[in-house]
């Protein structure tokens, strides 16, 4: 079998990661598996609701990511895989599993998957979604209250208190480690995605 060519896709929250991946999920079809980085964060169960709401998730410690490693490298030799499925509203990882087979494209999306070096390491193009900070914040907003059913209250001060911060500690420094930069203002994205996909396009021939 022969090695899938692996994607990561980093940017600060809400920089448009997701899209980016869907994107080229549709230009490839069933040949793309997306594995994001919160599917692996950590199951929490010693801990109370409230304590699980005030851990901060924006932290390479809030993942298991040596377990999202393995079943990376599981994936490339052909094996099966059982991967997490986490619920945001109760910051929990659920019993259940999601069953994914090797393909020949794999994309990594989230926050801090280039942080990581081992991860890194395994990734064939590096993808930086750079986004206005201002602009990720309406977006989180938005997403926040409509997906997670979170209060403006809550949704700006997590972002003062440890979004921010976490963001300009560990996620801008990724910037450094990107092959290419796309940027995430969606009007403007459309030469970085053709610059994205001709890559892949390259690497699966």
């Amino acid at each position: 079998m022969k090695k899938p060519v692996i994607i990561g896709v980093s940017g600060g929250t809400a920089s448009g990661k997701t899209t980016l991946a869907s994107k080229i999920k549709e230009e490839f079809e069933d040949d793309v598996i997306i594995l994001s980085h919160d599917f692996y964060y950590k199951s929490l169960t010693h801990l109370t609701r409230q304590e699980r709401e005030q851990r901060n998730y924006d932290c390479p410690e809030a993942y298991e990511t040596d377990l999202l490693i393995s079943d990376v490298q599981k994936l490339c030799q052909g094996q099966t895989i059982q991967r997490p499925i986490y619920s945001y509203a109760e910051r929990l990882r659920e019993s259940e599993t999601v069953t994914v087979e090797p393909a020949p494209i794999i994309i990594l999306e989230g926050i801090l998957v280039l942080e990581n070096e081992k991860l890194a390491e395994l990734m064939d193009i590096k993808i930086f979604v750079d986004t206005d900070s201002d602009i990720r914040l309406t977006r989180l907003i938005k997403r926040d209250q409509k997906e997670r059913d979170l209060s403006l209250d809550y949704i700006l001060a997590k972002y003062k208190d440890t979004l921010k911060p976490m963001h300009e500690k560990y996620v801008e420094p990724c910037k450094k480690k990107a092959d290419i930069i796309v940027p995430g203002n969606r009007d403007k994205n459309d030469v970085g995605f053709g610059v994205v996909i001709e890559k892949v396009r390259s690497l699966i021939k």
